[in-house]
């Protein structure tokens, strides 16, 4: 879906929100198209995303694996309702400054209706960003200071006097310099402080 300026890109995929959602995940913008092996969050075969939850939630690093190596959007959705995590991204539109899906090269148009989600999702007082980007967006939305990674900050939501609790969490590109253990360790953080893990 394209507005006037057609290098501009439109958010593909809608709000993944469990019935009762206690966390909410959130990345700045998904890769292009034929970089997917599914049509949901985190869909890069070369992402660890899936992988950290696997090894957090059942010590299984290829959990959420199928065979050909793409990732099993069924079983991943199951997952995300029982545990009550949603997930969307900080962008709700883009231009892309070089035909990768590096957030280097991300101008964002549109950021997130943050209201719009927290709306729908009463429960939910922890959120974590998945990069810089995403957490410079989210400290712009809630008027907070950008963390560094694993720290946390606050903020009271006016909508509706919630606490949220807001923590920087690194980036699961591969381009991260992070082994994937390690990565698992800092989320395994984030679902332990909202009572998850």
């Amino acid at each position: 879906m394209k507005t006037s300026d057609n290098r501009i890109e439109r958010h593909p995929f809608p709000p993944f929100i469990p019935t009762d959602a206690k966390v909410l995940i959130m990345g700045t913008f998904p890769p292009k198209p034929l970089r997917w092996s599914m049509e949901f969050y985190y869909p890069n075969k070369t992402n660890d995303f899936w992988r950290v939850m696997g090894i957090i939630f059942y010590d299984d690093v290829d959990h959420f694996r199928l065979p050909d190596g793409a990732f099993d959007e069924a079983l991943i959705r199951a997952f995300l309702e029982e545990k009550g995590i949603a997930l969307h991204d900080t962008a709700a539109a883009v231009i892309r400054l070089k035909d990768n899906a590096s957030d280097k090269f991300l101008e964002i148009i549109e950021p997130v209706c943050l209201e719009t989600l927290l709306e729908r999702m009463p429960g939910c007082r922890f959120l974590a960003t998945t990069g810089e980007k995403a957490a410079g967006v989210l400290a712009g939305l809630t008027s907070t200071a950008v963390p560094k990674i694993g720290e946390w900050t606050s903020a009271v939501w006016p909508a509706d006097g919630r606490v949220l609790q807001m923590t920087r969490m690194p980036s699961t590109s591969r381009a991260y310099p992070l082994a994937v253990d390690r990565k698992a360790d800092a989320y395994r953080e984030f679902f332990r402080k909202a009572g998850l893990v």
